[in-house]
């Protein structure tokens, strides 16, 4: 019998390949979201984006355009989970199974699944269920796969994620953190990886998320319109253009496109091989204390953020840039404001901040005492 439940990812994802999609390098401005979507591209362990603005500023335009970038996955044909036969520490319990039994398994490669999820969605929906009946009578482990299943090693979109139930978006947030599904009931357990792109967009206007799910967000980004009539220009005459004509839209800009992907897939190779030091990690921890951040979630986003930034941008080592550009994402929906109190944490402040913080480490994790010395005389010298 078939899953009703994948048949409709299979209809709505097919729906989606068939449908032109706008160019993620054709969007105009926006330099923050696209910095963040790409960001969790080449990293999807950073823990997922949520985009708050309002209506018209290509939210989900560019959350669709990121997926239409990444490159292909070789997955386990029959498999409805997405395993990668490369990587059999992440392999579901069905894969293992299998594998188990001496069956063999074929592979294939197609494109990475792009998973809408309906405000509507519930529980059972979402992670999955496992058969009790089939269990009991017959011994058997049975396991219908849910939304996290068909978003494993893909793009989960969630549009209006502000308006979804408190308790989904929290097994959301607890799934991108993890990379691992784990359904239980009545002493069963079934286990598949669920590691995926989260991209949450949401208009403020209707109603706002609360503070433990937005802070379990690893990123943020606030757009607005654009406010310069020459980049107003350009978004009509490239929506016109591509209305009129998607297919040589897309072809115009298919360089750039297949530039991008092909600097993702490079920086994806590259991530886990970035070095950090232990002045980078007290640079993070210096800021984040300095901003009154509660927990410690942010340092750690900061940190992957950092590493993914410097692999785009072909380094092996971070630099304070690189920690700059990810705290710019990682702390404007964590930032403690009074009702009288602006905390700034926009590109200029942050790298200011951090220049100075990274002048006080003494090499032992300690903050030095204030002296009239020069901070050259106690800065390590960057790559």
């Amino acid at each position: 019998m078939v899953n009703p439940l994948l048949a409709i990812c299979a209809i709505c994802y097919l729906s989606y390949s068939m449908r032109p999609t706008f160019p993620f390098t054709a969007i105009v401005g926006q330099e923050r979201m696209k910095r963040a979507l790409i960001l969790n591209a080449i990293d999807s362990r950073i823990g997922g984006v949520l985009i708050r603005g309002e209506r018209g500023t290509a939210k989900s335009t560019a959350a669709r355009a990121l997926s239409a970038l990444l490159p292909e996955i070789e997955v386990f044909a029959e498999s409805p989970f997405n395993d990668d036969p490369n990587n059999p520490t992440t392999w579901s319990d069905w894969a293992k199974e299998h594998k188990a039994k001496g069956e063999a398994l074929k592979t294939l490669k197609h494109r990475t699944p792009f998973v809408d999820l309906p405000v509507s969605a519930t529980e059972d929906r979402v992670v999955g269920t496992l058969d009790i009946e089939k269990a009991i009578k017959k011994g058997e482990r049975h396991f219908e796969p849910g939304v996290l299943a068909a978003a494993n090693r893909g793009l989960l979109y969630i549009d209006e994620v502000n308006l979804l139930d408190d308790h989904v978006v929290d097994l959301l947030l607890d799934s991108a953190a993890m990379g691992v599904n784990v359904v239980e009931r009545e002493g069963i357990s079934f286990a598949h990886p669920a590691r995926f792109i989260l991209v949450g967009t949401m208009n403020p206007e209707e109603g706002e998320l609360r503070p433990q799910l937005l802070d379990r967000f690893a990123l943020s980004v606030e757009i607005h319109g654009l406010g310069a009539p020459p980049e107003r220009m350009a978004v009509m005459e490239r929506n016109l253009a591509f209305d009129a004509d998607p297919e040589a839209f897309r072809a115009k800009w298919l360089p750039k496109e297949t530039e991008l992907s092909d600097e993702i897939a490079r920086a994806r190779e590259m991530v886990e091989k970035v070095e950090y030091t232990r002045q980078d990690l007290f640079t993070i921890a210096a800021l984040t204390a300095s901003l009154q951040v509660d927990g410690h979630r942010a340092d750690l986003v900061i940190l992957k953020a950092a590493r993914a930034h410097a692999a785009f941008q072909h380094r092996s080592v971070i630099a304070e840039t690189d920690i700059a550009m990810a705290a710019e994402l990682a702390l404007p929906h964590r930032v403690k404001r009074g009702p009288f109190q602006q905390t700034d944490v926009n590109l200029t402040h942050l790298q200011d901040r951090i220049e100075q913080l990274s002048g006080e480490f003494d090499g032992q994790g300690e903050m030095q005492p204030k002296t009239t010395e020069p901070a050259d005389n106690v800065k390590k010298n960057r790559r």
